[in-house]
């Protein structure tokens, strides 16, 4: 599978780093939505789209989004299977409310939960939401 992922974000790579360090068999690409080989593979993802909410593709070529990338990338793993939980029905809309409000934050919380790296990050800091 592929996942699309804000490398601006620390807390975004702090995540996929865990995602990666648990990906003993290589079945995840990471895309750093940041990088030239977003734009020139994937011209079809909109960039904008990309930083308001998760991408993905899974193992059949499918475009997912938000938690949908989430549980496939963990689920690829074996890690965090709790996740599936959230995509439950009576879960999924309140799941998907709560990270659509995470996402849009994202650096915000960055910056609480990584000071350090938000100074010293590419982006130089957090603010940028």
């Amino acid at each position: 599978m592929i996942v699309f992922y804000d490398g601006n974000c620390p807390l975004c790579v702090s995540e996929m780093n865990e995602l990666k360090r648990f990906d003993q068999h290589n079945k995840i690409d990471l895309v750093n939505i940041h990088d030239n080989r977003f734009s020139t593979e994937f011209p079809e993802i909109e960039h904008e789209a990309a930083m308001a909410k998760l991408h993905g593709y899974d193992n059949q070529g499918k475009l997912i989004l938000g938690l949908d990338v989430t549980a496939a990338a963990w689920g690829q793993v074996g890690k965090h299977r709790w996740i599936k939980l959230l995509r439950l029905p009576i879960i999924r809309t309140i799941a998907d409310g709560v990270y659509l409000f995470f996402a849009k934050h994202r650096m915000k919380i960055s910056k609480l939960l990584f000071p350090n790296q938000c100074s010293m990050h590419n982006s130089g800091d957090c603010n940028h939401d």
